[in-house]
């Protein structure tokens, strides 16, 4: 696993470089991202060109963990947030708690840019916290000299952790960040330029063969990997710029389980393939609202389909209006009695435990997450979801579902079925 203290301390480039030497090298290597974070992942598979699963120590069972993260090939898993930081106040769920159900080490990357031998007491710290996970060795990160490089190596060598580089202050390598995290890799025209950048700087800096050293085999789950069902045996989920945040697990599952995936464009005014269910998944739409509105083959595609789901962003755009952040609203499909805007950005965040009501997609209780800066203009009829947040204080229904057509701000993790 790359952890890191903090979030920020460069996590996402160093395992886009790794990822990247690692293949260079000839080594078999695919990724998984801990926590529900689409974004990160889309970066690792733009490097590995493998599916990058989410494994939610919050939200699944350590046989799920365990089930999805089995592989041949070397696995390189990037923590979210700090190692030991979770979205519960007491923690749960956090990148630690996925390195301890799996059983394999961190390598902790530190912006070591503003201290020098305070670095020892800090990953000391770490190493020490607890038990589980093993911190099997450190990354140094935006080291400003080779001077600052032998501080911060002298003041950690009495830890016996080892360091496996010193990575120097690179500004360039700074990706740009929008309202949810870091801008979508699709939508990076110099996505190859980094990915090659990240790739020289892993090379020269870093041992590569100290760091593969350090990996172990993944336990095995104790009993048979649950999935999660699939809402419909033949699905179109719309795939663009404005709709990326689906989660790899959903195809894996769901593929397994003998359902058909058709994907559709709706930024190419590509109308929804035939199918019993149109999926829209969350992303962007509020910055493309106005394209998505002259859309028309999209739009009259999505009336004319007999069910459709949305999340998050896919959930606005099944309302009558979004209001775009400059005040201008515009036109959705008008599946739902919904208007949302993002004109004065609220942030909404957090794990939920939601139970579907009937005729939505969803059987049974499921665990999903919240994080959107929407907010809520109108929204009548019958709710989707009933609502906890992760400590189980209740929260005001989530969603709407009229007839067969329904959707909601969280996005769905797992069956609750699987989740200890």
């Amino acid at each position: 696993m790359i952890a890191a203290p903090n979030s920020g301390a460069g996590k996402t480039t160093l395992t886009v470089g790794l990822l990247a030497a690692l293949r260079a090298k000839g080594v078999d290597v695919t990724s998984a991202k801990s926590g529900p974070d689409y974004i990160d992942g889309r970066f690792h598979k733009a490097v590995t060109g493998q599916p990058c699963f989410n494994l939610d120590a919050w939200a699944m069972t350590e046989d799920r963990l365990r089930g999805l993260a089995q592989t041949e090939r070397l696995l390189v898993v990037e923590a979210a947030m700090g190692l030991f930081d979770g979205a519960p106040p007491n923690g749960q769920g956090s990148a630690a708690d996925l390195a301890s159900s799996l059983g394999i080490p961190a390598v902790l990357v530190v912006d070591a840019s503003r201290q020098s031998q305070s670095i020892a007491a800090l990953v000391h710290g770490f190493a020490s916290f607890r038990e589980h996970p093993k911190v099997g060795g450190v990354i140094l990160n935006r080291v400003s000299s080779l001077r600052h490089e032998q501080m911060l190596c002298h003041a950690l060598a009495p830890l016996n952790i080892p360091v496996i580089g010193a990575v120097p202050n690179t500004a360039n390598l700074h990706r740009p960040s929008r309202h949810l995290g870091l801008v979508q890799a699709v939508e990076q025209s110099d996505l190859s330029k980094f990915i090659g950048e990240a790739l020289n700087l892993v090379t020269q800096h870093l041992d590569l063969d100290m760091l593969v050293s350090l990996s172990n085999d993944i336990r095995r789950p104790a009993g048979q990997m649950p999935r999660l069902a699939p809402p419909a045996q033949h699905i179109a989920i719309a795939r663009d710029a404005a709709f990326d945040f689906f989660y790899d697990h959903f195809v894996h599952d769901w593929n397994a389980q003998g359902a058909e995936l058709s994907f559709f464009s709706p930024l190419n005014d590509d109308a929804p393939p035939p199918a019993d269910l149109v999926f829209l998944p969350g992303g962007y739409p509020e910055l493309h609202a106005g394209k998505l509105a002259a859309n028309s083959s999209f739009l009259n595609g999505l009336r004319a389909s007999s069910r459709v789901y949305g999340e998050c962003g896919g959930y606005m755009v099944m309302g009558e209006t979004l209001t775009d952040e400059k005040g201008q609203t515009h036109k959705m499909a008008g599946l739902l009695r919904l208007e949302t805007s993002f004109e004065k950005p609220r942030r909404h965040l957090g794990y939920r435990k939601l139970s579907p009501k009937v005729g939505g997609p969803w059987s049974g209780p499921i665990n999903g997450h919240e994080f959107h800066y929407a907010s809520t203009i109108k929204a009548l009829g019958d709710p989707l979801f009933t609502a906890t947040d992760s400590e189980g204080t209740s929260l005001p229904p989530m969603g709407l579902i009229n007839k067969n057509h329904s959707g909601s701000f969280a996005h769905v993790i797992d069956a609750q079925g699987s989740q200890a």
